[in-house]
């Protein structure tokens, strides 16, 4: 990240600002992307899971689903700032460092993949009865039925859930920057709060809150597009 020194309790210069937050913006993207992608992979496939093993789905096994439930419910059951200082050892363990973007992704990737599959397994929730009938009445194979029935009807559902959980995990890289994790949280806990630069700290809060009020933009816009 660039840097730009000021002495304590000094603003940064507006024509500097720039030069911290466009770094520090382009850190989180690549922290949220990266997380992203594996919420939406990982997180996915458990709330699949979760569904079809429930009294509703196309391979019920109601011992395995309670087990997976119950794994599920205790990853949402810590705030994000317990969980990520609760999993240092592992985090470290897994990325070598317990600072930076890798030690970032771990507890929000650990964080976000219960949420998201639980909001996947509502979406699925939510179809008809009559779309998994309609795939077995038409000879599917599971995974047919899975991904061009269930997933296909779901879509508008899921794209919302998506949307969701990705301003859920700006928000939690702005948490990780208590931990050095980079990005824009960091920026506004080491110069916004630390050095009492209020510059830095307004710009951070504004871009947050543009980055968000776009991601929720394009998320509601996808979703009017694929309803059905």
């Amino acid at each position: 990240m660039s840097t730009v020194s000021s002495p304590l309790g000094s603003d940064t210069p507006w024509t500097e600002v720039h030069k911290l937050l466009l770094p520090a913006y382009w850190e989180t993207l690549v922290m949220v992307i990266i997380v992203m992608t594996m919420v939406v992979l990982i997180g996915g496939a458990i709330g699949v899971l979760l569904f079809n093993t429930s009294n509703r789905g196309l391979f019920a096994h109601k011992r395995f689903n309670q087990i997976l439930s119950w794994f599920v419910n205790m990853g949402r059951s810590l705030p994000f700032l317990v969980l990520m200082a609760a999993i240092i050892p592992f985090t470290k363990y897994i990325t070598g460092t317990t600072i930076g973007i890798k030690a970032a992704v771990v507890p929000m990737v650990i964080a976000g993949v219960p949420f998201f599959a639980r909001l996947v397994e509502n979406a699925l929730r939510d179809l008809p009865r009559e779309v998994n009938a309609v795939g077995l009445v038409s000879c599917g194979s599971i995974w047919q039925i899975i991904v061009h029935v269930q997933l296909s009807e779901a879509l508008s559902s899921i794209i919302a859930g998506i949307t969701l959980n990705t301003i859920s995990m700006i928000e939690y890289s702005a948490i990780a920057g208590t931990i050095g994790a980079g990005g824009i949280g960091y920026l506004a806990v080491v110069y916004g709060y630390q050095r009492f630069d209020h510059n830095i700290m307004i710009s951070t809060i504004i871009i947050l809150i543009v980055t968000i009020q776009m991601v929720q933009w394009i998320g509601d816009r996808l979703v009017r597009l694929t309803a059905r």
